[in-house]
């Protein structure tokens, strides 16, 4: 969702926050509304301006299934040269008096405060959270957390990404989540080694025992349980992969192995790992 500068003349500042509440959703603001919706607020991911956006708030917004602008004004300094990646079949624009879905029908002599407080009414909250341990760097944690998080949210589904060398200190586990019949996602990485390790220090102890990770987990089942496997090697296996895990074996635990090279890495991880590794390899303190 994204508030907009006629959010002030609708007086709907209280509608957008009530709704930003109510429906867990993330939201920003267009430059030309800052103040208007709550910035302070945990679910807010800052200034959407195109090009010049908050960082990652562009990005965010762009790939949204969906969007929901509040009061927008769409003019060249707003749209940065008119050069926002937005698609208008997946928007809703609700102005102040009047709602405009996708490139269907506009609806007039709606209020904007009246449509975002009943809208807000009928959300479902978005309840999905990201975790993600590195505080403590707890190699395997990832695993033992795909059970106990499925264990314990048994009205959701667990979706895991694992790194193969993670994943052989706690492989075991996948037996518990068949015995207990869950049903999440695990996307296994298999680059061959502890990646992150080499772009902080290289060595041959970063090297690990390739394994057929399908085939264990085929064992691991054993014809007792829901279990389906499947081994990608490219962009198109995998969305065929993952369209069968949300699809025709929905009900299954789903193991997908991906193939990837041992140097395929991110900028970030590159530039990441640089930076721990100079602070990490400097000498000793005497003290």
């Amino acid at each position: 969702m994204v508030g907009g500068p006629k959010i002030r003349v609708a007086k709907a500042k209280k509608a957008f926050a009530g709704i930003a509440e109510s429906s867990g959703y993330p939201f920003a603001v267009m430059p030309s509304a800052k103040g208007l919706v709550p910035e302070h607020h945990p679910r807010f991911i800052g200034t959407y301006w195109g090009a010049v956006s908050t960082t990652f708030c562009a990005e965010i917004v762009e790939s949204a299934d969906a969007y929901l602008f509040a009061g927008p004004i769409f003019n060249d300094y707003s749209s940065v040269g008119y050069s926002l990646l937005l698609k208008r079949e997946k928007a809703v624009i609700v102005q102040p008096d009047r709602v405009v879905v996708g490139n269907g029908p506009a609806f007039g002599c709606i209020l904007m405060t009246e449509f975002l407080d009943a809208l807000a009414k009928r959300l479902d909250r978005n309840t999905t959270a990201y975790e993600f341990q590195m505080q403590y760097g707890s190699i395997g944690w990832s695993v033992g957390a795909t059970l106990g998080y499925a264990q314990a949210a048994k009205d959701k589904r667990v979706i895991s990404c694992i790194g193969d060398g993670s994943f052989q200190m706690t492989a075991q586990d996948v037996s518990t989540m068949l015995r207990c019949g869950q049903k999440s996602i695990i996307f296994l990485i298999n680059n061959g080694g502890y990646t992150i390790e080499v772009e902080i220090h290289d060595g041959p102890y970063n090297v690990i025992k390739n394994w057929d990770y399908t085939g264990l987990i085929d064992a691991i089942h054993n014809s007792d349980g829901n279990c389906w496997t499947k081994k990608v090697r490219t962009e198109e296996e995998l969305i065929e992969a993952i369209a069968t895990a949300t699809g025709a074996k929905k009900d299954c635990l789903c193991f997908i192995e991906i193939i990837v090279h041992k140097d395929d890495t991110s900028k970030e991880l590159l530039e990441w790992g640089s930076r721990v590794s100079a602070a990490n390899s400097r000498p000793p303190n005497p003290q």
